[in-house]
């Protein structure tokens, strides 16, 4: 029962590492967006 315990934690481990990734990288496409869009506003 221990040793399930441990690859269960292992496990929401590993994916709360994949969740924290995937929102850092969404996050920093949106911005990445919103900095394009006000960039072009300053250009025009």
């Amino acid at each position: 029962q221990f040793g399930y315990v441990k690859v269960r934690f292992r496990g929401l481990a590993k994916n709360t590492a994949q969740l924290v990734t995937l929102f850092a990288l969404s996050n920093l496409w949106m911005a990445r967006r919103h900095l394009l869009t006000t960039a072009g506003k300053v250009h025009l």
